[in-house]
């Protein structure tokens, strides 16, 4: 073998050795990061945005200071709406209490129904739909610290055919795939909820 071919075998020797202690490497470092087997809960998003109001919220619009004062039980709807005499449709989801008061309390005085009024906003009553495969599907009253988990129990618990790592938890017309077994292993997988979401159970095959 000539001088020449030789060099060249060792060179090409030389960068396959270099390849795979590269490739060795990489795969002990996602090895450790990232551990085979490893389960997580999606993490939806404004989870720290429960002072907003949202759809299904029940309020109670008071208008104050005019000829004829009244006190207006309303519920936002799917699209974050109510409806108030004179004004019709306001967009309520996503304003504070005190935002949509002054909302309101402008559009009475911009379209010179009033030229004083005073309004205020009070939420009376909020909550998140557990469907299902529960002991008792329907609302659950919405608390700051309210869970996937504690929203199931506070529904009865699962049924007897629960699949309890596949329930759909929506908000804001997206879905999120949540594994509630693993959520009540390990509570920093039990996501909070949101006033208006709602938790699907599905039943297993069996």
């Amino acid at each position: 073998m000539s001088l020449r071919l030789r060099q060249l075998v060792a060179q090409c020797a030389l960068a396959t050795a270099l390849l795979l202690a590269a490739a060795g490497c990489g795969t002990g470092t996602g090895g450790a990061s990232s551990p085979e087997g490893a389960r997580h809960n999606p993490v939806p998003p404004n989870a720290d945005n429960a002072a907003s109001l949202r759809p299904g919220d029940n309020l109670v619009v008071v208008l104050q200071g005019i000829p004829d004062p009244s006190s207006n039980q309303v519920q936002i709807d799917d699209k974050g709406l109510i409806s108030l005499p004179f004004i019709g449709a306001q967009k309520a989801s996503g304003q504070t209490t005190a935002a949509f008061a002054q909302q309101i309390r402008d559009t009475y005085i911009a379209k010179k129904i009033y030229t004083q009024v005073d309004v205020s906003v009070t939420v009376t009553e909020r909550y998140v739909i557990v469907g299902g495969e529960v002991v008792r599907p329907g609302r659950v009253v919405w608390s700051p610290d309210l869970t996937a988990s504690k929203a199931v129990q506070a529904a009865g618990g699962f049924a007897i055919y629960a699949r309890a790592s596949r329930v759909t938890l929506v908000r804001d017309d997206v879905s999120y795939l949540i594994d509630v077994t693993l959520a009540q292993k390990t509570p920093a997988e039990d996501p909070r909820l949101l006033p208006g979401d709602s938790l699907n159970v599905p039943k297993t095959a069996f």
